[in-house]
Parts: structure tokens; sequence; C-alpha cells
């Protein structure tokens, strides 16, 4: 039986399993004693296995039944505790890393250091070491890493300082270009090489490095050939479900438009004007209905992108020492696929800010969705210390970015946006993580790349509201068109608030403002 064809089926209900299990072990160590949450692990971890050995990829199906052993003893023990989830996790990372090596065509990766060192971290630690053995070193090599940011990425400086702390936990960094002060010092680059001299295995790095989404490359040039080079390639094509109820409305919906053009052939053969005109207002509402069936193809649940959170929350917490609570409302809101997938950074900056900056011991984070008109709002609410807005004119001041005289006419709203100006701070020191406003500015890019807007409010002391305001879909988008000096302009609906027309008799000078009376304020007029 020629399984190729099965490929991208296996690919897709694979990843769906992995995702269920990630957000499902994240659960679970909020309530080790769950019992059906352990089960429901132990399910998905079957069924992976089972496709894999199936599809005839050995190492895949080889993690998944070690995974699904371990499972195994966690449901006879009744419970599973917190270092089991961290290393279950860690598997299913591998196992991500695994079905990116099919989706790309690639010879799976090797599996088996991970099993030996989950099986030796499980093993009894001996009780009486002997006190006369002589401490043994750890083996250290030199390692040569190069690593490639996606063109995507919008801010690949701080990027590349994330990544350079995050490599220099793991040994001596020798080399490295760029340094971290050509980085500090806001050098651009998309491109990171540096020399390491580590005791952790290649194989080990490869796994951490492969959990950030924005690398697109991971080489070790001094690898051996068949291990030299390991590349992120996205697939050029994508399958997404579609339910059956869908597909019949499709079908429906073809079948009316195959007897609508024999009835517009009939009526312009006998020349019946009526029945034209009648088959093409009948024509007009059905090409809309197909088009409103074909966009909700492309529409996918905002769960998608909010159930990778928990995770993050977790990781989080556990290196800051900090206690959150994370909810999240209306993930059941459905936003286009291309919306969704550039939504995923913008939205692990801000929780990771909150945690870092804004949660001081303990608090809450909450992720808000819900739709107004032919909009989504997503706001990020945090409980934490909120965002002084006199602190932020005292920094604008002070790197020269307004005058004094402009901070003290800004408004509140205004003040809260000079955050997302590039490389703009209020905090004392840059955390490996964020900082409250460092990077704002690749999250307002990537909200207005989409058409959206970014709105920032906060209370000193009562938490910080950062909202999203995105259209639904980014395939058509409504606009309104402007002719200007013999051009024509488009601007988008979703930012058009009002319109009105003007008499030259209403525009009146204010210094040397034009401006108009709008709804009693005078308002500018831009020429």
């Amino acid at each position: 039986m020629n399984i190729a064809k099965y490929r991208k089926m296996f690919i897709t209900e694979a990843a769906e399993h992995l995702q269920t299990m990630a957000e499902q072990l994240v659960r679970v160590d909020a309530d080790p004693e769950d019992r059906d949450g352990i089960d429901a692990l132990f399910r998905e971890a079957h069924s992976i296995k089972g496709m894999a050995a199936t599809m005839s990829f050995d190492a895949t199906a080889r993690l998944a039944h070690h995974l699904e052993d371990q499972l195994s003893d966690c449901r006879e023990q009744g419970q599973i505790d917190s270092g089991m989830i961290d290393r279950l996790l860690a598997g299913v990372d591998l196992l991500e890393g695994l079905l990116e090596d099919i989706r790309s065509e690639r010879p799976e990766r090797e599996v088996d250091g991970f099993i030996k060192t989950l099986a030796a971290d499980l093993e009894p630690v001996s009780e009486a070491p002997d006190p006369d053995a002589e401490p043994v070193e750890p083996e250290r090599n030199r390692l040569r890493i190069h690593l490639r940011l996606a063109d995507t990425v919008t801010a690949p400086g701080p990027r590349l300082l994330v990544l350079l702390k995050r490599l220099a936990e793991f040994g001596p960094l020798h080399e490295s270009t760029p340094g971290e002060e050509q980085l500090l010092q806001g050098e651009i680059s998309r491109t990171l090489s540096v020399q390491l001299e580590t005791a952790v295995s290649q194989a080990e790095i490869h796994q951490c490095l492969q959990r950030y989404r924005e690398l697109t490359e991971i080489t070790f040039p001094s690898a051996p050939p068949e291990e030299k080079s390991r590349k992120r390639s996205v697939s050029s094509s994508t399958s997404v479900r579609v339910g059956t109820d869908l597909l019949d409305r499709f079908i429906n919906l073809t079948g009316e438009l195959i007897t609508n053009r024999y009835l517009l052939q009939g009526a312009a053969s006998e020349k019946n004007w009526q029945e034209l005109n009648e088959g093409l207002g009948q024509l007009a509402r059905l090409v809309k209905d197909l088009h409103h069936q074909v966009l909700q193809v492309r529409m996918m649940p905002l769960a998608s992108v909010t159930g990778r959170l928990p995770r993050a929350v977790r990781e989080l917490c556990r290196s800051s020492g900090k206690e959150v609570q994370f909810t999240v409302e209306g993930a059941s809101i459905e936003l286009d696929r291309a919306i969704l997938e550039a939504l995923n950074d913008p939205l692990l900056h801000m929780i990771r800010n909150a945690i870092d900056h804004g949660i001081e011991a303990r608090g809450s984070i909450k992720v808000k969705a819900w739709r107004e008109r032919d909009q989504v709002l997503i706001q990020v609410v945090d409980d934490g210390c909120g965002i002084d807005p006199e602190q932020i004119r005292q920094q604008a001041v002070q790197r020269n970015l307004i005058s004094p005289d402009q901070a003290q006419t800004l408004r509140k709203y205004d003040i809260f946006q000079l955050i997302c100006l590039p490389g703009f701070s209020t905090a004392g020191q840059v955390t490996e993580t964020s900082g409250r406003g460092v990077g704002m500015d690749v999250v307002k890019t990537a909200v207005e790349r989409l058409g959206g807007v970014l709105l920032i409010d906060s209370t000193p002391g009562q938490g910080a509201r950062i909202t999203m305001k995105l259209p639904l879909s980014v395939a058509i988008i409504r606009v309104l068109l402007i002719d200007c000096a013999g051009s024509l302009m488009g601007v988008p609906i979703s930012r058009v608030l009002q319109t009105l027309e003007v008499s030259p008799q209403e525009v009146q000078t204010s210094g040397k403002q034009l401006v108009i009376s709008l709804h009693g304020e005078a308002a500018a007029v831009v020429a």
C-alpha cells in the first residue's frame, strides 16, 4: 500500500494531538491527581504512536511509545509530578521537531539520546556515593552554531540578544558575530554565529533552539556532514480540515450557480430583459454567498493560538518565581488564519511583559476576545503595578523624543503610545524575557500590518490593558476610495470613524493650523 499520499493527513492530525498534549500537560500540572487528564494524555501519546508506526516513521513511533510508557506508570500511580511534566513537555517538543522533519521530507532526527536521558532521570539516585571518589568533570567540546531569523521578524536585534544569552547558559562564549555590545548599540542583523564551549550535546542544544519559532535556520558548521545542517522549512502547501456541512453548502451553491447560468443563457437568447435582470440579481446573491462560505474555510478559532499560552506562562512563572493565574475568554471567536499566524508573537510578547514587569509577586493575566461588528477585539489585561504615564513623560523628554512643552500637552492616549517607539523603556534593566515597552513596536507594527489598531491603557497600581482591534479577515478588506490631488487612494473602512462634507467657509485658522468645528471641538485639517 502506498502510504505517501497519507503524509499530509498524518502531519495535520499528529500536530493536533501534540498541541492537545501540551495544553493538557499544563492543565494537569495544576491538578497532579487529575486521573481523567492523565488518561487523556495517555490516549494522545497512544494515537501518535499508532499513526507513526502505520506510516513507518520509526523514530516518532519509538519516542511516542516511550512517552506512553511513562504515562502508563503515572496512571498506575494515580498522579503525575512536576518533574515528569517537564520531561513530557520536552518529549512533546522533540516530537514537534520530528514532525517538522517529516513535513520537510528530511530523515527523522535521533531520539535515542533523549530516551536514555529520560530513563536515567527516572532511575533512583544511589543513597551512599563513595566519598573518596574523584569528581568527574564533564567533557567540554567547542561547537560552532549559526542561527538565522525569519524575514518576518521586525526587531531582530532584541531577538538575537535573547538567543545570545540563552546560548551563554550552556557554557562560555568564545566568539560571537555580531557581539553583545554591537547588538546593544542597535546593529541590525538577522544572523548570529557563535563559538561555544560546552558539555551539553549538540542534539540537546538543537532541541532547545527549536523552541524559538522565529528561527528559520539552525546549523552547526563544525559538525559531521550528515549532521551539519538542520534547517526549518515551511511547506509550500498546507492542509485544513473542512466540516462536511460546509462542503454540503458548497455543493448546493454550485448547483444553484449552474441552474442560474442556464437561466441567464436562455433569457439572453430570447432577449427577455426582465428575466435577465432577475437572473443577474440572483447571480449577485449566489456569488456573495459563495464568497462568504469560501472565507469560512480560512477561519479558525482563537484557541489555536491561545492554547499555547498556558505553557509559556508556566515556564515564565518558574523562571521568575512568580505566581500567575492565567485565563482566556472568547477563545471560540474565529479569525482569518493569516491573522492568527501573525498574532502568536505579539500575544506572547505582551504576556512576557506583564509577567516580567507588571506582576510583582503574584497576580492574574486575562486574554479576552469579543466581536464588534466586522472587527475582533483581543485584550490582554493584568492586575500588576501598571504603567506610570508621568514616568513615560520623563523618559521621553530625557531621550529627546519630545520637548518638555509637548510632554505637558500630550493626551494620556498619546503618552502610552510612546512606549511603542523602538527601544523605548522605563525599566531599570532589560531582562532576558522583555521589558515593559521594549519591543512594543513589534506588537504595534504587527497589528497595523494587519489593518488593526493598538490601544494601551493603564492605571498605576491597578494593572494594564492592551487591546488589539483587528479585522475578521485580510482576504478582502473594504476600503473608502478617495480622489486627492489627482491620485486615487483607499482607506480601510475599519480606520474611518466618520465622513462629512465641509464647505470652505467652515474652515478656520487657529494660529498656523487650519481647523473645523467637529462635535463642539476644534479638529485639525491636514491640507
